[in-house]
């Protein structure tokens, strides 16, 4: 019987111990290369409140973001670096020519609802699960406004992307408050740091 009782504590050492090492697998991601999608362009102009344009505010961001991550010795590849309209469906594509990769769009929210605020980081697959909690847990300890939190999305650029992506919405200029803040150029590097820092917490060492 005590052997038999030594047999199913070490079973379940072993289950306990693989999980441990399945869970943490899962919160790293092998990358070398981040490909930045600024949302809208040219003729799809996105939000526009209190005198903001969101495709504007997605290029500056990204923009942003580019320079933190090569900065950080990260490859990156722009999906548009003008003000110039890209097809969704082109954006894909253009993201998944590119090895060893992960996806991040960068988009600025609106609502009818103008007391809303807040960032919101939106996935589909499990691994976009994992950037996309990294992502929301340094907005929300590093910008005003914060993050709303993560949510699951249908959208066609996580859609057709083949690596781990993200569509983070860095806040709603719909908001009076908040578009005071996103007009700010230091609140837009704020943002770009933010989301940095939460995709490089979970690039595999």
């Amino acid at each position: 019987m005590p052997r038999l009782l030594s047999r199913i504590a070490a079973a379940w050492l072993a289950l306990l111990v693989g999980g441990s090492a399945i869970e943490a697998t899962a919160e790293s991601i092998r990358f070398s290369t981040v490909v930045i999608d600024a949302g809208h362009g040219g003729k799809d102009g996105g939000s526009v409140w209190h005198g903001l344009v969101e495709k504007k505010l997605c290029l500056d961001v990204a923009k942003r973001v580019e320079a933190g991550l090569k900065s950080r010795g990260v490859k990156t590849v722009m999906t548009r670096r003008t003000d110039s309209f890209v097809e969704l469906d082109q954006r894909a594509r253009l993201a998944n020519r590119v090895p060893s990769s992960i996806f991040v769009s960068i988009h600025f929210n609106g609502s009818r609802k103008t007391l809303i605020s807040g960032g919101e980081v939106y996935y589909r697959s499990p691994r976009g699960r994992t950037l996309a909690s990294a992502v929301s847990r340094t907005l929300k300890s590093r910008v005003p406004g914060g993050s709303r939190g993560i949510f699951q999305g249908d959208f066609k650029v996580l859609r057709e992307t083949r690596m781990p992506a993200v569509l983070v919405e860095c806040g709603y200029i719909s908001n009076k408050r908040e578009a005071g803040r996103c007009a700010d150029p230091a609140h837009r590097q704020k943002l770009a740091d933010a989301i940095v820092s939460g995709l490089l917490a979970v690039k595999a060492r």
